[in-house]
């Protein structure tokens, strides 16, 4: 039995190793520059006033000292020397679930893993939360690879007391325990309701970003046969007809309407959100998605 676990342990360290490599090498030629200059802006400090100048953002005008001096005056600001990234993933059941390249889980890992040697290069702070329908576990921000190393090893060694789902409970957690403003970014396959007003909370406070994780098969039923489905979470089963056309067909309609559905109800309430699928890979969405953020800074 101790050997059993000593193999498990040394290839659990040989497979963060290789996701450490991987991760790291991302991290520098592909985002942690543009990691930087996305979030910029966000976590600063006023400093001090001074006269406007041509050329300067209008938005920085500081009108209670133009009124006083009968002159134009901006704020200015300082950038925090540190920031905090906390990275949020949902453990649940649905998140064990993948048809094709890789299970949900393992993406966000993967995601994980690179925003946090992104943030570390900057000599940010990282945290980790994993939740289910309660929180299984957290690890306070700190810096460095060696803390980075200990949430990939917790990521890969988790195994929640709970199969479901509580967004809200997660976002409760993260309201009261993050003090100062953080970037916090959301992993999850979202089979839930009621998050909606945590999230704007949250994203009144923290700079949030929401990472909405799915397969094919939530979009989409191949035409085959029979299928018995399980619902990962109550573990509900339920045969589906994959062969006719039409219920393959109406499930297609009824998954698209569900998904655009939640994209307006994410852009009406100013969620940043990154779409991302197990089939495929998640450099160009975070590219464009940073390159979003830049803008909007």
């Amino acid at each position: 039995m101790a050997e059993r676990n000593e193999d498990y342990l040394k290839e659990v360290q040989k497979i963060i190793r290789r996701v450490e490599i991987r991760s790291k090498r991302m991290a520098s030629e592909l985002f942690s520059g543009e990691y930087h200059s996305s979030f910029k802006g966000k976590g600063i400090e006023f400093s001090n006033v001074r006269e406007y100048q041509y050329g300067d953002d209008v938005r920085s005008i500081d009108w209670n000292t133009s009124a006083r001096k009968s002159d134009l005056y901006v704020k200015l600001f300082t950038e925090e020397r540190e920031r905090t990234l906390l990275l949020v993933v949902d453990g649940s059941a649905s998140m064990l679930f993948g048809s094709r390249v890789r299970l949900k889980k393992e993406l966000a890992l993967e995601l994980c893993a690179v925003l946090a040697f992104s943030a570390i290069q900057n000599n940010d702070k990282v945290g980790l939360l994993v939740f289910t329908d309660r929180v299984e576990t957290y690890i306070a921000p700190r810096k460095g690879r060696q803390h980075v190393l200990v949430i990939l090893e917790e990521l890969f060694r988790i195994n929640p007391q709970s199969r479901k789902t509580d967004v809200n409970a997660a976002l409760v957690f993260i309201r009261y325990t993050l003090r100062r403003h953080a970037i916090v970014f959301l992993m999850t396959d979202l089979v839930d309701n009621n998050y909606e007003k945590g999230m704007k909370q949250l994203n009144n406070r923290h700079d949030f970003v929401l990472v909405h994780i799915s397969d094919p098969l939530d979009k989409a039923l191949p035409q085959s046969a029979l299928l018995d489905l399980e619902e990962p979470e109550t573990g509900m089963r339920l045969l589906v007809d994959a062969a006719s056309r039409g219920t393959v067909e109406r499930y297609r309609l009824e998954q698209a309407r569900q998904l655009d559905e939640l994209r307006h109800k994410l852009r009406r309430m100013r969620i940043d959100t990154i779409f991302l699928d197990t089939d495929r890979s998640f450099i160009s969405d975070l590219n464009s998605f940073f390159r979003f953020r830049e803008r909007k800074v």
